[in-house]
């Protein structure tokens, strides 16, 4: 198989996906094209899409490779499969947060953070293989230990836990859902950007539901 040949089942391979694919993967598959090569293939092809102004391109993303449209035409991609958007509101994406910069954490360590109980949250989050079981504490009652998800990576175009920005390099802005819980964040898990804001008090107890998710006292 030359070159040519290569990159163009590799693009194949990679258009047919319907998730990340490793490089270990797509060896299994050309078996003749080493690691770097692949790796080098890629580029070419992201490359050939630059310069012919291409609305997708291949990106890492959850420790493997995908091809993805660029997010300027996600209002017409939304309008053919008239999706309703997978949303994580505020409280949602604070414990999110927390699960994903704390792992592995207990509910309760999560609980202490947030003042509030977690329960619907954490079953919605895991209803949406954002976050696992990593085990349990080996304490009295041997709590469960969360953490994130490839999903999670996939998500929010990560190529690893790395790729998490730095608490100290967020804008006071991107804090807005952990610092207030009046005014949560609504989040589209497909982009991972904002889609809307709606106040409410803050809550003592959480639901699961994402749409109907409201405050309710003890």
């Amino acid at each position: 198989m030359d070159r040519d040949e290569a990159k163009r089942a590799l693009e194949a391979i990679l258009f047919v996906s319907d998730g990340p694919i490793s490089i270990n993967t797509v060896k299994e598959v050309l078996v003749d094209i080493e690691p770097t090569t692949i790796r080098s293939l890629i580029e070419e092809l992201n490359n050939e899409y630059a310069s012919s102004n291409r609305s997708f391109s291949i990106k890492e993303i959850a420790g493997g490779f995908q091809m993805l449209t660029d997010p300027i035409y996600s209002k017409w991609i939304s309008a053919l499969y008239k999706k309703t958007p997978d949303r994580l509101t505020g409280p949602s994406l604070e414990t999110l947060a927390i699960i994903a910069y704390k792992q592995p954490i207990t509910k309760s360590e999560i609980e202490a953070i947030r003042g509030v109980n977690v329960d619907g949250v954490l079953d919605t989050l895991e209803e949406r293989l954002l976050i696992r079981s990593r085990g349990r504490l080996e304490t009295p009652g041997r709590p469960i230990l969360y953490g994130t998800t490839n999903e999670f990576l996939e998500r929010f175009g990560l190529k690893s836990l790395e790729e998490l920005p730095k608490l100290k390099e967020f804008k006071e802005s991107d804090l807005d859902f952990i610092k207030e819980e009046a005014n949560p964040q609504v989040v589209d898990t497909d982009t991972g950007k904002l889609v809307s804001q709606e106040a409410s008090d803050s809550p003592k107890t959480e639901s699961g539901n994402e749409d109907t998710e409201t405050a309710q006292s003890n």
